[in-house]
């Protein structure tokens, strides 16, 4: 479903990312976690199509981000860290230009609209206007407009910034249940908890580059004895990863 190929970005002499392999199946939640500055927004908005690669490319269903980047983007529903928004709309407002840039039908569109709202519990605050809204508010709506076309994949940076305990574990059913409803949702996030609870399989990157990928049992036993959870994983990696390049 999700085919990243010898992804590489850089910026002048800086190496942002460094050829990222990697291939995330249908229905599969995927984390992908890392250190501050080490290349997971890079990788996500190049996933997106929000930025080019300088080398390597994304398959997104077989369709190339590089070759044909307006169909491969009709297949994601994109969720950024911070929620960017004409804030001059109204909620339903909002959702309804994201509705026409998707040609849903107008039918279609209602029935969707309202039954997300519910389920965010933005159904009260629709006709108000954006810039009336709490952060994680927006956050929410991102969230619905990201769903609303009922895109085969998800593509997500951080989604539980500014989130109360309530909204997060709403959003963790809602990654559940899309997922096992086939989804495919690739999840960059800092919460190390939210992806050894929810991720069928976890890649770590540091300093640009994949250094571990595998569900928590592969990763567990990849790591040394007494290994408990995806922190210890993550710690003993990178510090691993970064006494091996101190010896080059």
């Amino acid at each position: 479903m999700i085919k990243l190929i010898h992804l590489s970005k850089k910026y002048g002499q800086h190496t942002a990312i460094e050829n990222i392999h990697l291939n995330v199946s249908p229905g599969e939640i995927f984390g992908f976690i890392g250190p501050n500055g080490a290349g997971k927004t890079t990788t996500i908005q190049i996933m997106a199509g929000l930025l080019a690669p300088s080398s390597g490319n994304v398959l997104l269903s077989g369709i190339s981000m590089n070759s044909d980047p307006v169909n491969a983007k009709r297949l994601v529903g994109y969720i950024p860290d911070r929620p960017y928004i004409y804030e001059k709309l109204t909620g339903l407002e909002y959702l309804r230009f994201i509705g026409d840039f998707y040609q849903i039908p107008f039918q279609i569109f209602t029935q969707k609209s309202e039954q997300l709202l519910k389920i965010f519990s933005l159904i009260d605050r629709q006709h108000e206007l954006i810039e009336s809204y709490s952060h994680g508010m927006k956050q929410r709506l991102i969230m619905i407009s990201a769903l609303i076309h009922d895109p085969p994949i998800i593509i997500v940076d951080e989604p539980m910034v500014g989130l109360d305990p309530v909204a997060m574990k709403l959003v963790k059913k809602v990654f559940k249940t899309r997922s096992q409803e086939g989804t495919t949702i690739f999840l960059s996030t800092h919460t190390l908890s939210l992806a050894e609870q929810i991720c069928d399989r976890v890649g770590i990157i540091h300093k640009g580059q994949l250094i571990a990928t595998g569900s928590m049992d592969e990763l567990k036993s990849s790591a040394k004895a007494g290994t408990k959870d995806l922190e210890d994983i993550f710690f003993q990696l990178t510090l691993e990863q970064n006494k091996m390049d101190l010896m080059l």
